[in-house]
């Protein structure tokens, strides 16, 4: 029988995506919901999203693991600021401890979800494997959770003459594991987060890496090691210990926000400080690390124990801030008319962004514009029932907000169990809600291009993503989930299905 004419299964709850944000929803339902049936489908063959997908050297988290990790499962490592491999190996432990794992259905890349007002159910349409033969599933309640990043390629710009460069090109997003660079000349095109990661990570085995940026990004110093957080693990149980190092990080991190929209010039000051400390006098501060932005404006960038500013002491690395004028055969020609020398060029020009992971949406056979649409709490697209999504900070750790969005969801089903409902949709009359507002208030380049793609929020409550996790705790945990913009239908639940099932 072909993947096309099976019978549709049936879930209670689908979760799209097995990534940090898929795999913490899944545990939550896990736990609160023990009567649902629910599945994860995931659209490659493992679980960990980015930190299955991105194999670059020296991939890291930006954030600290007491709060980009799960609030209900301690982070045990030794490192704060964590590598990838063991950000992976945390994610799958939480995956089969919490007997998630059992619920993944690989190589299942969702291209549709339909909804159906008339049977209370979405149709999602997906594709399997390698060969793409279309299947098909059913559930009451849909949840996203494919992050916003296009797994299928990053962003990269054509450079003029790029075909005649006679060394190797690397997009970060698809790193060659056999590539070998010991004692080349590398130079790194971009000064974001990969770039900021890569240079340190390269210069142990490569003769010189040069990073290359137009302009400058926010460049700060922070510990890999949390001193006060290996302190309380000494002398309190885990799980106590935990949460106050999560809670000391979230206020830090907060407050270092506010100061920074709010007196910018004292923050950068602070910056300035700590970069001072571990460069040398003399350095050239104001061409490669003045950014023409303020701090947070797009997000500042993290050099666990100074290693950026380590190497460009040490002579293993540079910074040249300069416009590339053309590849030629052993290098780049820069406007200014200097030439860099390259036996390999990596291009961290950036992410291509892709809203919902490219699924398109139709509610009673009318397609959903999801860009024309408006987000309730940031979880919840206006006027489609029965779905929510997961989105993460921009100024904090993803995962945070992440975990407030999945517990929500499972506060919503609750209720809607215990009053017997069958849908909830988040109804808005847009002409309210005017001017939108764009999803993501950040200026860096990847954003901007893809904001068409996202929903809108209004500086209106309940329809403003909140950059705040207080006020989101407030508005996503305690707040009563019968708001007045919620709007519940449907009789008693007898038909609800509690084991795999099947519908005609």
């Amino acid at each position: 029988m072909s993947e096309r004419n099976r019978p549709i299964e049936h879930f209670d709850v689908l979760i799209i995506g097995a990534g940090l944000s898929g795999i913490g929803a899944a545990c939550h339902l896990h736990s609160q919901h023990p009567g649902k049936c629910y599945a994860i489908l995931e659209g490659r063959a493992e679980i960990g999203g980015t930190w299955s997908l991105f194999q670059y050297p020296g991939i890291r988290s930006d954030s600290d693991m007491y709060t980009f990790g799960y609030s209900f499962r301690p982070w045990r490592g030794a490192k704060a600021i964590s590598d990838g491999d063991s950000i992976l190996t945390y994610l799958r432990d939480t995956a089969r401890e919490h007997g998630v794992h059992q619920h993944i259905h690989f190589q299942r890349r969702v291209v549709s979800a339909a909804w159906s007002s008339s049977e209370t159910r979405w149709l999602v349409e997906v594709e399997v494997g390698t060969a793409k033969e279309t299947t098909r599933y059913s559930c009451q309640f849909l949840y996203i959770c494919s992050g916003y990043y296009d797994y299928e390629g990053g962003y990269a710009p054509k450079f003029p003459e790029q075909e005649s460069f006679q060394g190797q090109i690397v997009h970060p997003q698809h790193w060659p594991q056999d590539l070998e660079y010991t004692d080349k000349q590398i130079v790194v095109i971009g000064s974001g987060a990969t770039a900021v990661t890569l240079v340190p990570a390269l210069v142990h085995k490569a003769a010189h890496v040069t990073m290359l940026q137009r302009s400058p990004s926010y460049i700060t110093a922070l510990p890999a090691k949390d001193v006060f957080a290996a302190l309380l693990c000494k002398i309190l149980p885990l799980r106590l210990a935990y949460r106050i190092a999560r809670t000391k990080v979230i206020l830090v991190t907060m407050f270092f926000y506010q100061l920074s929209r709010r007196h910018p010039n004292l923050v950068k000051r602070l910056i300035r400080r700590v970069q001072k400390k571990h460069l040398p006098a003399g350095y050239d501060f104001d061409t490669h690390f003045a950014p023409l932005y303020n701090p947070w404006d797009q997000r500042v960038c993290v050099a666990p124990d100074g290693d950026l500013f380590n190497t460009i002491a040490a002579g293993r690395a540079s910074i040249v801030t300069d416009h590339v004028a053309q590849f030629t055969e052993r290098g780049i020609r820069l406007k200014s008319g200097r030439t860099l020398p390259a036996d390999i060029i990596v291009t961290a020009t950036g992410l291509r962004l892709k809203a919902f992971g490219g699924i398109r949406l139709k509610v009673d056979d009318v397609v959903v514009n999801v860009g024309k649409t408006f987000t309730y709490n940031g979880v919840m697209l206006s006027n489609v029932p029965n779905m929510a999504f997961c989105v993460g900070y921009t100024n904090a750790s993803w995962t945070l907000r992440a975990d407030l969005s999945s517990r929500f969801v499972c506060r919503l089903l609750h209720y809607m169990d215990r009053h017997g409902y069958r849908q909830v949709e988040a109804k808005a009359d847009d002409a309210r809600l005017q001017p939108p507002l764009p999803l993501l208030s950040f200026t860096s380049g990847y954003v901007l291009r893809s904001l068409d793609q996202f929903p809108k929020q209004s500086g209106k409550s309940p329809w403003k993503l909140r950059q705040n996790y207080l006020v989101d705790l407030f508005n996503l945990r305690l707040r009563s989930i019968d708001d007045g913009t919620l709007v519940f239908t449907g009789g008693p639940q007898s038909g609800t299905t509690r084991v795999p099932g099947v519908v005609r």
